[in-house]
């Protein structure tokens, strides 16, 4: 059984910083790591992948100031978030996927004010 709990979100004002964590408990192999995010009224949205070998993917409108990374060591996937901005806030999720199984982790709110 996987499990992931997540940590790191909160309040910071547009133009601070923010790093998410995600611990993964249990058997930690995948095939993709990633990141979405869900605002009010919106779908839930892909914001930065890592894909085995370690390629990775960012949403557009977080590209250069979000950075997706894994430490196999701690088996935890981080969101580096820096020059945040209102419209990133949301409730942000870590997920992983291994061989067609998905696992969400609980959620975490990200709040950025103007």
């Amino acid at each position: 059984q996987v499990q992931l709990v997540e940590s790191g979100g909160g309040l910071v004002q547009a133009g601070g910083s923010l790093r998410l964590s995600c611990v993964v408990h249990g058997n930690f192999v995948y095939n993709d790591v990633n990141w979405y995010r869900q605002a009010p009224g919106n779908q839930r949205e892909l914001v930065a992948r890592i894909r085995t070998g370690d390629r990775t993917y960012y949403a557009d409108s977080v590209k250069g100031r979000f950075t997706i990374a894994v430490d196999y060591e701690k088996t935890t996937i981080y969101l580096e978030m820096n020059s945040l901005k209102p419209e990133d806030t949301a409730v942000y999720y870590c997920n992983l996927v291994v061989f067609g199984a998905q696992y969400w982790g609980q959620g975490t709110q990200v709040t950025v004010s103007s």
